[in-house]
């Protein structure tokens, strides 16, 4: 039973390390894609926004669908429609055909990826199973955007940009047969406890049309998102069964992890996007370059998730854990914004690349055991799908603004931005979940309980 448990993490932690590392590794292969599809600069732009709109717009959807109709179901069948879509993606002969299909390859990533947390909790009951089974999928939360990277740099490199996307489909089918085979049937709730239809037409369009506002920069559509925000806090007032219960944000442990997520994912986001674009544009780095430059990320970061941060939060708690790794994270970006314009890599550069891999081994491991001992069995996949949510939600504002900032005052200025929304990560982190004193030794058995 114990290894069965085992594997059931290698199968979710696999099949979200696919659609993670799907969000950055197309950053290094976009200037193939754009000589082969000829794409103006503003287009090409739409291959990552495509994909980030609707994987943001429907987790929270496909969280609360997990709750209804069980976990397993909603992992699978986003698995299914992930896996197509990135046939598709592969196969596109222009730029509408891409988009669209990396639009509906977002909607089958945040199937599967929303209600991976809500397994992890309810396979894991022990407080050190759990705090280890959450290191191994914070460090493929974090790692897996610098491996998306590497893994570009060197497909793009050595066969074509189309492989980015072929790859998945092998892989992703190993991880489907697997999944089917392997992970428990969880029972949900039914549809009759909580198919608020209204509700996820009005949150789901809220969030879709919200995320491209932010990319976009439409001020338009950013007010309609918030109008359509408004009538479904309405709505979820109101409902006899609400698609997000209100209830859920009376946690303070809940809505403050949430806005840590926020932040914090701000802020490690955008470093990688303006980071690969300072590489390619400012130092001269190729496809591979640019990939193995970041590598010290994804190994220091695997190291601590995998190996060190169970002990350390078993030992210290979760809270001292993922507070430290904000300031490690936050020093980080500050030791990069104090930098030289035209920065040595080996002086300049791999201290703080090997520092945030260290913050984000710390960071998301414990901030997501605190984040799931905040809700009850029953709102698991919506918790895991919320956390999810805001995690992406906030990677996108944070790149918007830090992409303004990095055009106006460069990229160190827009990394000294980021290491600030770390910075006030912390604070809020202190304020929202820091532990009573009478808690803080039995935190873990808290975290159990509540699991």
């Amino acid at each position: 039973m114990k290894n069965s448990r085992w594997l059931s993490l290698l199968v979710l932690c696999t099949g979200f390390l696919l659609i993670v590392v799907d969000m950055t590794i197309v950053n290094v292969a976009l200037p193939s894609i754009g000589r082969d599809l000829r794409l103006t600069p503003e287009s090409l732009a739409w291959v990552i926004n495509g994909y980030l709109v609707s994987f943001a717009g429907f987790l929270l959807l496909a969280g609360r669908l997990a709750d209804l109709v069980g976990a397993k179901r909603v992992f699978v069948a986003g698995l299914v429609v992930f896996i197509a879509a990135s046939a598709a993606c592969g196969l596109a002969p222009n730029q509408a055909f891409l988009v669209a299909a990396r639009f509906v390859q977002g909607v089958g990533g945040a199937a599967s990826s929303a209600v991976i947390l809500a397994m992890i909790v309810a396979l894991f009951p022990s407080p050190g199973d759990q705090a280890r089974a959450f290191g191994v999928f914070g460090m493929v939360a974090s790692a897996g955007a610098a491996v998306g990277l590497v893994a570009g740099g060197v497909i793009t490199s050595a066969v074509s940009w189309h492989w980015i996307f072929f790859v998945n489909v092998p892989v992703g089918a190993a991880v489907l047969v697997s999944a089917v085979r392997i992970l428990p049937a969880l029972p949900g709730l039914g549809l009759r406890a909580g198919a608020d239809v209204a509700g996820a037409v009005l949150g789901t369009s809220a969030l879709v049309l919200g995320v491209y506002a932010i990319v976009a920069a439409s001020g338009a559509t950013g007010l309609l998102a918030v109008g359509l925000l408004a009538a479904f806090l309405v709505r979820q007032a109101r409902a006899r069964t609400p698609m997000v219960p209100l209830r859920i944000f009376r946690s303070s442990v809940i809505s403050g992890s949430n806005a840590v997520q926020a932040l914090v994912s701000a802020g490690f986001l955008s470093f990688f996007f303006l980071g690969s674009l300072y590489l390619q544009r400012v130092l001269g780095y190729g496809p591979l370059a640019i990939g193995l430059a970041f590598l010290p990320v994804a190994v220091v970061m695997g190291v601590f998730s995998v190996r060190f941060s169970a002990q350390l939060v078993m030992r210290f708690g979760a809270f001292p854990v993922m507070v430290c790794g904000q300031v490690v994270a936050a020093a980080a970006l500050v030791i990069v914004a104090a930098g030289p314009a035209q920065a040595h890599y080996l002086t300049n550069l791999l201290l703080p690349m090997a520092m945030l891999g260290l913050g984000g081994g710390l960071t998301f491991p414990a901030l997501t055991m605190l984040a799931m001992s905040g809700a009850a069995p029953a709102d698991a996949g919506l918790a895991s799908g919320l956390l999810n949510t805001t995690g992406q939600v906030g990677g996108a504002l944070g790149l918007a603004v830090l992409a303004t900032v990095a055009s106006v005052g460069g990229f160190h200025a827009a990394w000294l931005v980021g290491g600030l929304m770390v910075a006030v990560a912390i604070v809020v982190s202190v304020a929202t979940l820091r532990p009573r004193p009478a808690c803080l030794v039995d935190e873990c058995e808290a975290v159990a309980e509540a699991a």
